[in-house]
């Protein structure tokens, strides 16, 4: 495992649920930060919380030491807690049901495979700054897309 130490900050949220869509994330390592972010035209908030950590991890080169923080409880104890009995009962929940976001959840737990990662959840719209951040970029992007209605994505280092 490299020894670099990446702290990923993500949000995701929707206008109508489902309806328009976003996701931001924030990478911040060394001093440097890179943000991405994405549109989508009709999804759920759900799958906008996954993606973003999904295109966040997805960003890293190389395998890194990550702290995922979002204020998505599904997608925390998604990842921490119910993963690995969803795949053992072939993407079933305890009650039996079929795994909603099976896709993403599957492309998620790929690409976390390849890291070491603390899965840190904060409570949104609480003052938490870097959760601030991406909640604002998420609304930037569906103010700035929503009248075109194609999916977007696009990243930047600030």
């Amino acid at each position: 495992m490299s020894e670099k130490i990446v702290d990923l900050f993500t949000d995701g949220g929707c206008r109508g649920n489902p309806g328009v869509g976003a996701w931001g994330a924030c990478l911040r390592s060394a001093g440097r930060e890179k943000v991405l972010w994405g549109f989508v035209p009709e999804t759920t908030n759900n799958r906008m919380e996954l993606t973003a950590a999904l295109r966040g991890l997805e960003a890293l080169k190389r395998p890194s030491i990550v702290r995922v923080v979002s204020d998505s409880r599904y997608l925390r104890d998604g990842m921490a807690r119910w993963l690995a009995g969803w795949q053992r009962r072939g993407w079933r929940t305890a009650g039996g049901d079929a795994v909603k976001n099976r896709d993403i959840w599957e492309a998620l737990a790929a690409v976390a495979a390849r890291h070491e990662i603390q899965w840190e959840w904060v409570r949104g719209h609480s003052g938490h700054v870097e959760n601030e951040r991406v909640d604002a970029l998420l609304n930037l992007v569906m103010d700035r897309y929503a009248a075109g209605g194609q999916a977007q994505e696009g990243e930047g280092w600030l």
